[in-house]
């Protein structure tokens, strides 16, 4: 099974992103499926049923999200009408949606876990002891699954990486919206990369424009941010998954560029 997994989606650039690459990447890597984290798509933070269909539209089969997924009221009821999106597992009973599904039409099935990590974001549920409920939940469903990893600290995304080995086909970090250069095959056969990166303007700050960050960062008071709009790139990992093992056979770290 080929596999593709776009980096956080940002906003309108974002989307605008994924409407010119999307269609590349069918033509030249003929993914089985393609999977984003959608957490920042409406506006930059949250998601809603326009920002959704949009890539949906574009060709994205599947999200994963992250701790931004709420920021939207109308965007949170989604969470439990769509069979094509997950939040992380691991945020306290009872919440809107699920932490892990099969993805629709998959065969052989494939199955989607989004955590969220705790290291210098808000404490939640262990994300190791959640995803252990959430594997045994799995056993004899499917052989092929991927975990996205959404956490800011690149020592818990490894940890989790080296945790699963052998366990998960996958473990592709997100949030920081920054690309690592680290995209490997653990000893065990689990592929992965400590953050994928970001879909839209690179030209940015985390995919927004510069000056109220940096106003922020000076006089340390509240600032509207604004999603950029300038020179789009599409972080992406892909990978291709022995359908028998569920094992990483290749894993490929990319990025695209949007021509003017």
């Amino acid at each position: 099974m080929k596999i593709v997994f776009l980096g956080d989606v940002v906003g309108k650039s974002g989307r605008r992103t994924v409407a010119s690459v999307v269609p590349r990447i069918r033509e030249e890597h003929q993914p089985d499926v393609i999977i984003a984290n959608a957490e920042n798509s409406a506006g930059g933070f949250g998601i809603n049923a326009e920002s959704l269909a949009q890539m949906e539209s574009a060709g994205i089969d599947f999200f994963t999200t992250g701790n931004h997924v709420w920021d939207k009221r109308d965007g949170v009821a989604l969470l439990d009408e769509k069979t094509n999106i997950v939040r992380p597992a691991n945020f306290p009973n009872p919440a809107p949606g699920v932490g892990a599904r099969l993805v629709p039409g998959m065969d052989p099935p494939l199955a989607v876990v989004n955590l969220q990590g705790r290291v210098f974001m808000p404490p939640l549920d262990c994300p190791f002891k959640e995803v252990d409920r959430q594997l045994d939940a799995l056993h004899d469903k499917a052989r092929i699954i991927l975990v996205d990893m959404h956490a800011e600290a690149t020592s818990e995304k490894i940890a989790m990486g080296y945790y699963l080995d052998g366990r998960v086909s996958l473990v592709l970090g997100t949030h920081t919206h920054v690309p690592t250069k680290d995209a490997r095959i653990f000893p065990g056969g689990t592929g992965y990369v400590t953050d994928v990166g970001m879909t839209g303007s690179n030209d940015s700050i985390l995919g927004v424009r510069k000056r109220p960050v940096i106003d922020r960062f000076l006089n340390m008071r509240p600032t509207r941010f604004e999603v950029a709009g300038d020179d789009l790139r599409c972080d992406l990992v892909v990978s291709d998954v022995d359908d028998e093992t569920g094992k990483t056979l290749t894993i490929n770290h990319l990025q695209l560029k949007v021509e003017a």
